[in-house]
């Protein structure tokens, strides 16, 4: 490959380009070439591929736009012909910006542009992706469609552009854009476009790119990597000042345009949610746009802080490549990035297209190297020391607002957690060393009262320190003391199969003298010292290996048959086999045989019901009407039984008067005057009277008593009735 220095034409009009490209050029105010513009469109239209790499803001997106909507139109490709060209961008907000952009050049000509990002709906592009001429997408949104959309047809393909190739052809893309190539014509037209170009041999010869290929880099001769109106300062500040040197930074620069590196979608989400709450004492909007975000949320946040000409963005690295963000004046990073083309990156969201900007950079002590890699790879930065005097601590507003709001609690654990994993997992040691974070300042800068525990790292630490000490181990162990080992091994299984009966050698250990690798050790000294821990996940994934449903509550009756509920489960013999069943989605019309079978038995349930409630009515009315007649019985029964025991009474006192024996004949007739009989007569009347009432009243008593007492022996009745008579002899005697 060669680079090609030629003299190229000033103003878009110099080329020769289409009347309606000049057009649409013309109407968003693109008339002078850019040096990558310059180099790379004469090529690009000759046919070439082309590598090209140039700072970021200087136009590389018309470089490879322009070219295409040329092709289409000399070749006189129309919708219906399918499609042509495919656009690739890492970043979702980056394609949705390239989708703007050619959808303003390409106005005048007569092409379908699509847009297929992740986070929409996958339905509506597949009903249009066979019409689109020009894709523009992302690496995992359109492998998607070349696996499941059938009418999705790359033979026809001649034009692929990757935008921020070096992103797409590392390791995080590197299976999709694999995939990707493969579904691609052999024959086609490949360009290239970065602001940190891969010169990898191997990433290269991925895309099969021609013998005579263009590579082309604007400043690879220029002093700076970085835009020249570009002023970029660092700073070194302790973990747990950050958030206060950020606070106070943004207070101090209220009329600028910010945007905020983080490293972390959960730094960003906390520190996003927790200056909110203390906006009273800001008067500049706050944004944040990071990955977990909803897709129309990102586009809408990217969307309104284009407009504003003041506003702070916390940002994560998505918003670090290509983005054209128009007048931001300052590109903090709050986070050290992971390499010198990451800050590029972030650094070139300010001063493009030749205007000015700053850039800051907060490091940690331990993270110094950094500087020594950007001042090797060009890049021109200086320190500014922390003004301590103007600094505003907010650890206090932090911990009352987490005091006050307790669910923030988690998202300041989270944010902490994510940001020591992202240290620990960085590749360049020399920079990123996690043990020198202090972690309890940091918790208490982020309001938190407890550090909590990272045991992800933990687990890590220990495994690492396991096989140190087990390499160590056998490194200084010796043959004679391998020997001893061997030695003391068989004196312990001698003496413990001397002990112990025959039926114990399933115990004892017949393989001697085994090598055991490391690996190996160090898994036997994990089996055999510590028990593994069972985490609730685990548990749960465990449970549902079983296919045990948990939380379920099954009822009996008394012969042991399941009552079912069918306010909770299907009752027919359907639906429960249905539901049985383990299959994926819904058949609609086994489901519909479902519903009918259970409106069945829903409707013979409610016939029971109805009939059951009949059948209590009925129970009801039969018991009142019993209960009327039984009170009418009782009344006739009173009635009778009264003049019943009056009867019974005169007909055992005559019959108690005819036992008695006749007093003429025991004592003798008296002869008395007739005055004295008269009285005699008189008294016998008054005798016979008392006689008569206190008998009467001996008999209710006795039947009141019987009445009473049911259960008194026959003996004690009889015993009552001779007192009874005695009492009734000596009242005659007297």
């Amino acid at each position: 490959m060669s680079t090609n220095k030629s003299t190229a034409p000033v103003l878009f009009s110099d080329l020769q380009l289409s009347a309606s490209t000049l057009k649409g050029l013309n109407e968003c105010n693109y008339r002078e070439l850019t040096e990558i513009q310059r180099r790379t469109i004469g090529c690009a239209l000759q046919g070439y591929d082309i590598v090209a790499a140039a700072k970021t803001g200087s136009g590389k997106t018309l470089a490879f736009l322009v070219p295409i909507i040329e092709h289409l139109y000399n070749e006189k490709w129309e919708k219906n012909h399918g499609l042509r060209a495919l656009i690739i961008a890492p970043v979702r907000e980056l394609a949705q910006q390239i989708y703007d952009v050619i959808g303003k050049v390409a106005k005048y000509h007569d092409v379908s542009i699509g847009l297929i990002i992740g986070g929409k709906g996958l339905g509506r592009e597949r009903k249009n992706i066979d019409r689109c001429n020009i894709l523009i997408g992302t690496p995992g949104r359109i492998l998607q469609h070349m696996d499941e959309t059938f009418i999705f047809n790359c033979v026809n393909t001649k034009y692929v552009v990757l935008d921020e190739a070096d992103r797409c052809l590392d390791m995080g893309f590197k299976q999709q854009m694999d995939s990707i190539i493969e579904n691609l014509p052999a024959e086609r037209q490949t360009l290239l476009f970065s602001a940190t170009q891969t010169k990898s041999v191997e990433d290269l010869a991925r895309l099969s790119l021609k013998k005579n290929a263009k590579y082309i880099s604007v400043h690879e001769h220029a002093t700076y990597a970085t835009p020249d109106g570009l002023q970029q300062l660092y700073m070194i500040c302790n973990l747990g000042d950050k958030l206060s040197l950020l606070w106070s930074f943004i207070r101090r620069h209220q009329k600028h345009k910010i945007v905020v590196f983080f490293s972390t979608c959960q730094q960003v989400k906390f520190v996003h949610e927790a200056f909110r709450q203390m906006k009273p004492r800001l008067t500049i909007s706050l944004l944040a746009l990071y990955g977990t975000l909803h897709q129309e949320r990102r586009l809408k946040i990217y969307a309104e802080f284009g407009r504003k000409q003041h506003a702070v963005m916390f940002a994560t690295d998505i918003a670090s490549r290509g983005l054209d963000f128009s007048n931001v004046t300052w590109i903090v990073q709050m986070d050290c990035p992971e390499d010198v083309q990451t800050y590029i990156h972030r650094a070139g969201r300010s001063a493009r297209m030749n205007k000015g900007g700053e850039s800051l950079l907060v490091l940690l002590p331990s993270e110094l190297k950094m500087i020594e890699k950007l001042q090797s790879n060009n890049v021109p930065i200086k320190q500014s020391k922390v003004n301590h005097t103007e600094l505003q601590p907010i650890q206090k507003q932090l911990e009352a607002w987490i005091g006050k709001y307790p669910n923030h609690k988690e998202c300041a654990q989270r944010a902490l957690k994510t940001y020591v994993k992202s240290v620990f997992y960085m590749k360049d040691k020399s920079i990123f060393d996690f043990k020198a974070l202090d972690t309890d300042s940091f918790a208490r800068s982020l309001g938190l009262s407890e550090t909590p525990r990272v045991r992800a790292l933990e687990r890590r630490e220990k495994n690492e320190a396991k096989k140190k000490r087990s390499k160590n181990e056998d490194g200084e162990s010796s043959d004679e003391d391998v020997k001893k080992i061997d030695i003391n091994h068989k004196n312990e299984i001698s003496t413990f199969h001397d002990d112990d009966d025959e039926s114990d050698d399933c115990l004892t250990i017949k393989r001697k003298n085994v090598q055991i690798d490391d690996n190996e050790d160090s898994e036997l000294e994990n089996t055999c010292v510590s028990k593994k821990v069972v985490t609730k996940a685990a548990a749960a994934k465990k449970t549902l290996r079983k296919n045990i449903v948990p939380n379920k509550k099954i009822n009996f009756d008394e012969e042991g048959q399941e009552i079912i509920d069918p306010a909770k489960s299907k009752v027919s013999n359907l639906g429960r086999g249905y539901e049985n069943e383990e299959t994926s989605g819904i058949n609609i019309t086994v489901a519909r045989e479902i519903l009918k079978e259970e409106d069945k038995v829903d409707k013979l349930r409610y016939q029971q019901k109805i009939r059951e409630k009949h059948r209590e009515e009925k129970m009801k009315r039969k018991a009142l009407k019993k209960g009327q007649k039984d009170e009418e019985d009782n009344d006739d029964a009173d009635e009778s039984y009264d003049s019943g025991e009056e009867s019974s009474e005169s007909e055992s006192l005559n019959q108690l008067i005819s036992d008695l024996p006749d007093p003429d004949k025991i004592y003798g007739k008296k002869e008395n005057t007739s005055d004295e009989e008269s009285d005699d007569d008189g008294e016998d009347v008054i005798h016979r009277s008392k006689r008569k009432l206190i008998t009467l009243d001996g008999i209710k008593n006795k039947r009141q008593k019987l009445d009473s007492s049911d259960d008194e022996d026959d003996n004690e009745v009889q015993h009552s009735l001779k007192t009874d008579e005695e009492l009734a002899w000596q009242l005659l005697r007297g």
